[in-house]
């Protein structure tokens, strides 16, 4: 299914989604633990991480809590 979104926010999107990948597994979190930690499921955080899914504000600035990462190094 086409998006309607322009690709370079497709790619930004990627980008943040790998940026919290890479904190998560620093955490020494798997996507299950931090889905728990955050009120999301395993599935959520997946498509979150690969960039196929747009979370709100409210659940970057929960991830970040989850990960002790500053909310501006994930969206950067």
């Amino acid at each position: 299914m086409p998006s309607d979104q322009p690709a370079w926010v497709l790619t930004r999107r990627e980008l943040v989604g790998a940026r919290i990948r890479d904190a998560r597994v620093k955490a020494n979190l798997s996507q299950v633990e931090l889905g728990n930690r955050v009120g999301a499921d395993h599935k959520t955080i997946h498509r979150i991480e690969y960039g196929t899914s747009d979370p709100g504000l409210g659940l970057l600035l929960q991830i970040a809590h989850a990960v002790d990462v500053p909310l501006a190094d994930l969206v950067r």
